[in-house]
Parts: C-alpha cells; sequence; structure tokens
C-alpha cells in the first residue's frame, strides 16, 4: 500500500536546507538565505512583554473556542471591514493555527475524494501538498510573463468536480500583486459557475498600494463565492505562534469548525493574544516594516542592472519575493545546491513551483527577501553576476 504522504513531495525549504550538510562558508563570504519566506526577528519589545504579561493570565494555558477568542475576531472585523471598504462579521471569521492550516481547514469543508481545485503555477507549493494528501486534484492554470492568472482561461479549466480556484495575492512565490480587474474578474467567473474563490492574503500588510488591494467585500453578498486567508506570522512575526485566519460564510465555518476541534481543539491561545495586541498597537510599527519591505523591493529593481546584463529577467517582486529567470543551460533543480557551493546563496528552484512536466521551472528562482536588507541586496545580486555556468541557447531562453 501506498498512502498519500508517500506519493506527496518532501517540504521543499527541508530540502534545500539539507544541501547545507557538510558546507562551512568563509568569513568573507557568508551565507545569504533567501529560500525562506519569515521574518527570523523577534517580535517588538512592547509585544513581547505584552506576551509575557499574557503568560501570566490562567486562561492562556487553557483549551479555547474552537474558532479562536471572540476578542481578537471582533478586532479582525472591525479592522478587515474598513480596509476592505465592506463588512466581515465576527462569525464570518475564524481564527486558526497559521495560514496553512487555514487552506487545510477550507479545502476539507469543500471538498471530495476526486474533486478538483485551479492553482495558478508558479503556485505555492504547500497549497499543493494539501491538495495531494487530501485527494484533491489540482489543476494547474498556466500565467504569462507577467505572473498574472486569466480567469478565462481559467474557465476552460472547469470541470463537474471543480470546487475552488485558489489565488495568493500578492504572489508567494511571484511577487506580483493581482490587480483588482483580475480578482473581480475570478470572483465573477467563481459566482457564475457555483465554485468558491478563495484568495489567500498573506502579504497583504507588505503590498505596495495605498488603497486597499480589491473590492470583493463590497459586494453585500460577498461571502457566498469569496474565502479569504490571512497570516497574523508576517505582520508582527508570530511566525512560530501560528496564527492565521479565514474570513467566509458563517455556514462554511461551522463545516470548517468540525476540522479544526479534530486537529488542534483551539488555536495557540498566546499566539492569539499576542495578535489581538498587535492589532490594537502596532498600526504605526506595522506601517514602518511596510515601508522597509518596499524599500528592499526597490532595492531588487535598483540592482537588476547588473543582472540583466548577464541574462536574467526579474518575472515578478512584490511581498518578500523576487522571480527571476536565470540564462543558464543547467536546470534550476540541479543549480539551486552548487549555488550553495559556489556563491554561498541558499536559494529555492523554480522547479518546486510547479508540475513535474512544466519545464518553465527549470528556468527561474525564488528570492525570498525578507532578511535581507538593501545592502545584502547587492552583494546577492554581485554574487548572481559573477557566476559563469554555461548559457541556455537562445531557443530555449525564451
Amino acid at each position: 500500500m501506498t498512502t498519500r504522504t508517500q506519493t506527496t513531495f518532501a517540504p521543499p525549504v527541508m530540502e534545500a536546507r539539507r544541501w547545507l550538510d557538510g558546507i562551512s562558508f568563509p568569513d568573507n563570504t557568508p551565507l545569504i538565505n533567501v529560500s525562506q519566506a519569515a521574518p527570523v526577528d523577534p517580535p517588538p519589545a512592547p509585544l513581547r512583554q505584552a506576551m509575557a504579561d499574557a503568560l501570566t493570565q490562567p486562561d492562556t494555558h487553557l483549551y479555547g473556542p474552537v474558532l479562536g477568542l471572540p476578542a481578537l475576531r471582533d478586532e479582525l472585523s472591525t479592522q478587515w471591514s474598513v480596509h476592505y471598504g465592506g463588512a466581515a462579521r465576527p462569525d464570518q471569521i475564524a481564527i486558526t493555527s497559521g495560514c496553512n492550516q487555514a487552506f487545510a481547514a477550507a479545502i476539507t469543508a469543500l471538498c471530495d475524494q476526486g474533486d478538483e481545485v485551479i492553482l495558478p503555477t508558479p503556485w505555492y507549493f504547500n497549497h499543493k501538498m494539501w491538495l495531494d494528501m487530501s485527494g484533491v486534484t489540482a489543476v494547474p492554470l498556466q500565467t504569462g510573463t507577467d505572473l498574472i492568472p486569466d480567469a478565462e482561461q481559467a474557465r476552460a479549466l472547469i470541470t463537474p468536480k471543480t470546487r475552488a480556484i485558489a489565488l495568493v495575492s500578492p504572489n508567494n512565490p511571484g511577487g506580483v500583486e493581482y490587480p483588482d480587474s483580475a480578482l473581480k474578474a475570478f470572483f465573477a467567473l467563481a459566482r457564475e459557475t457555483g465554485i468558491k474563490l478563495m484568495v489567500d492574503e498573506t502579504y497583504r500588510d507588505f503590498d505596495a498600494r495605498p488603497a486597499p488591494p480589491h473590492s470583493l467585500l463590497s459586494d453585500p453578498n460577498w461571502d457566498d463565492t469569496l474565502i479569504q486567508l490571512y497570516s497574523f506570522s508576517k505582520a508582527y512575526r508570530l511566525t512560530g505562534h501560528r496564527v492565521g485566519a479565514i474570513v467566509a460564510n458563517a455556514s462554511l465555518l461551522s463545516e470548517i469548525e468540525k476540522f479544526l476541534d479534530t486537529v488542534a481543539i483551539c488555536p495557540p491561545q498566546l499566539g492569539q493574544k499576542a495578535a489581538l495586541w498587535g492589532l490594537q498597537h502596532l498600526g504605526d510599527w506595522l506601517a514602518g516594516e511596510r515601508l522597509e519591505i518596499l524599500d528592499r523591493r526597490a532595492a531588487i529593481h535598483d540592482a537588476m542592472p547588473i543582472l540583466e546584463q548577464k541574462g536574467w529577467v526579474l518575472m515578478g517582486c512584490g511581498a518578500y519575493f523576487a522571480y527571476l529567470q536565470h540564462p543558464f543551460a543547467e536546470s534550476s533543480a540541479t543549480l539551486a545546491p552548487k549555488l550553495v557551493q559556489k556563491a554561498g546563496i541558499l536559494a529555492l528552484p523554480g522547479t518546486m513551483f510547479n508540475p513535474a512536466n512544466d519545464t518553465s521551472g527549470e528556468r527561474q528562482f525564488r528570492i525570498a527577501f525578507a532578511n535581507v536588507d538593501r545592502a545584502g541586496i547587492t552583494t546577492l545580486f554581485d554574487r548572481l553576476a559573477a557566476l559563469d555556468w554555461p548559457l541556455a541557447s537562445p531557443a530555449s531562453a525564451t
């Protein structure tokens, strides 16, 4: 017998870390790790103090409501509604143990074995992994050179087994921010065909646009079609405390509650209290974090000419990510371990974000710059520009 986990690929970030085994890096060429999109710094000091205070409260150490602390659901409801110019009631919000669990919970409530979910490529690998382990078919929706999916192309992929289209914006791995027009087109398509539109907005706090990223919640009946996913990990550096959210129809959340009760019973209490404190007190601090990430995004664009001269192409850039097309003849899957040895760079190849039969990923790398400042980005690009590997032929480079 072969289990579904056995037929699911290994976690890419953990696989990449194994490329470091047995390798040491000289002091003048330290490792540049751009493999994972997670802040490595701890939460800001005021939040750490609030968390320390929360540890003295007895209920922090007890089970809580399956769908999350009422105070956190209330606060997120208020801020979510203001941010999107619509109405998201507390009973339309559930708190989860991270955004990956939010996706898993939503898929479990929506799909049966043999059902289908459309995922644009390059896709977020954990979404693909959960679909595989659930017996749900991931149907790839190819994107163009701008990495923006097209709703009319998705229409051709919808079958009687399709249950949802799952988008990520700002996108992981591509970095692109989906325009409101694209999201509205997918929303209209999902409503017309009776499926759900899932939008993972883990990185919404680092969107470059000053206005709300979309207007989907302005539809008074948005919850008959839309499911939004969110993570507090990136905003408040709470990666280890596992706090995410689902914004969806209240009746769907009743189904999701069954899943959450069996896999976690409740979200971590300390993480929830930290998220609530962050929402209430860290608005200005988070605005500063956003500006820093936007400066790193600008640094990517500023540094690109040195790579463009070598044949590299910037396909997408935003949130924590730059998605690059490399000029070399060899696949990124075999070049990525060599990058560690040759240049002291740990990055994920595009093959980890594409179907096995899609060769486009062989020409691509994802650069996660959450923990690399402007000076580090310059060093990173200098190292990439110095690579002298054999180049792809002009025909294969397109």
